[in-house]
């Protein structure tokens, strides 16, 4: 056997091992969706917020419940498109490339990333309970960050260099409290819209 084959024979090989280890079908347009999103919920959310504080200067009674439920909804319905769009749209790469969509790799991406992902969820159910509001923008940040890092062993390996920048991102953000509108949209927006548009025309062409 000639050596160009026996490379090649191993490069299959490496490849097999990849796809069967590794969830290979995450769509890049399901970033760039996802953070689009996520800036239309920070538009919403300021719309919320200035309401609000208008009332306010019309010495009106706002009750702060209320204020936190409305964006508590909009992040929701920002974390229901956001997921929907992605599987969706992964489900559809695996097809064209003729791979299953949930396999050994997506299982293992989906373990590892929900371990921190609903560890941070309760947290910051327990920073709204208790009326910590300046830390829920950081502290999302940060436990969405990590729950890319846990989960990029499973998948592409850019998807670790995005969640250190959220970790960074949400750090920076407890440093300038009053801000975490903005640092949202530009963790969950800007970053994801770069971060999908790299990995579509990296991977998806």
């Amino acid at each position: 056997m000639k050596d160009q084959d026996i490379h090649a024979e191993l490069s299959s090989i490496r490849d097999l091992m990849e796809r069967s280890a590794k969830f290979i079908s995450l769509s890049g347009l399901s970033g760039i969706m996802a953070g689009i999103y996520a800036i239309i919920g920070a538009a919403l959310g300021r719309m919320v917020l200035k309401e609000e504080w208008a009332a306010l200067a019309r010495n009106h009674y706002v009750d702060e419940y209320l204020v936190i439920a409305k964006l508590f909804f909009i992040a929701l319905a920002v974390l229901i498109f956001s997921i929907g769009t992605g599987i969706w749209l992964s489900i559809r790469k695996a097809k064209k490339n003729g791979q299953p969509f949930w396999n050994t790799g997506s299982k293992r991406l989906l373990v590892h990333m929900a371990i921190p992902l609903v560890s941070g969820g309760l947290f910051t159910f327990i920073l709204i309970y208790r009326g910590y509001y300046g830390i829920v923008a950081p502290a999302t940040l940060v436990f969405y960050g990590l729950a890319l890092v846990a989960g990029s062993h499973y998948t592409y390996s850019g998807v670790k260099g995005l969640g250190i920048l959220e970790i960074l991102l949400g750090l920076l953000c407890a440093l300038m409290p009053g801000y975490g509108l903005i640092f949202w949209a530009v963790g969950f927006g800007l970053l994801h819209i770069i971060y999908g548009t790299v990995m579509h025309f990296k991977y998806d062409k």
